[in-house]
């Protein structure tokens, strides 16, 4: 019998062409670069805990997050079984104020972010999360017992 999927949720936070991304202090995707996020508490919707995580990761609020993917990764081991709705967002005015303590915060422009150093699935979702244009859609992950993907599909939702 498989382990029980860790509920999450990533939120992109987008000013204009810039997106804000995370830079990881600690496990998991220690020293990469991801979109603020978190676990999702059994009292939330993927979409409460999106807001949640971003207003208490960077002190900014969503304007209308708009749902983009949902990612199943799966591994052999028990502790990588995640599922993940991933998030687009535009965010009102104001300062961030991250207090660094998942990482340190630094706003891109979105055409920089596969360039940088991001988790192997990211780099792959990632342009499906920011097309504007293309429908929202699922993703499947396989990995290895030493977290190397091997696999990966996608389907568009709503169709």
């Amino acid at each position: 019998m498989s382990a029980p999927f860790i509920l999450t949720t990533l939120i992109y936070a987008q000013r204009g062409d810039q997106v804000l991304m995370l830079f990881r202090h600690k496990e998991p995707n220690l020293g990469l670069w991801i979109a603020p996020g978190g676990k999702i508490h059994g009292d939330e919707s993927p979409r409460e805990c999106a807001i949640r995580e971003l207003r208490e990761e960077t002190g900014l609020q969503a304007i209308e997050p708009e749902l983009r993917a949902i990612v199943t990764e799966i591994s052999p081991r028990p502790d990588w079984q995640w599922l993940m709705f991933i998030y687009r967002t535009q965010v009102a005015p104001g300062p961030v104020a991250g207090d660094e303590r998942e990482g340190r915060l630094r706003w891109f422009h979105r055409d920089e972010v596969p360039g940088l150093p991001i988790p192997q699935a990211d780099a792959i979702f990632y342009p499906f999360v920011m097309d504007e244009s293309g429908p929202p859609v699922e993703m499947k992950f396989v990995y290895d017992d030493d977290l190397r993907l091997v696999a990966w599909e996608h389907t568009p939702l709503g169709r």
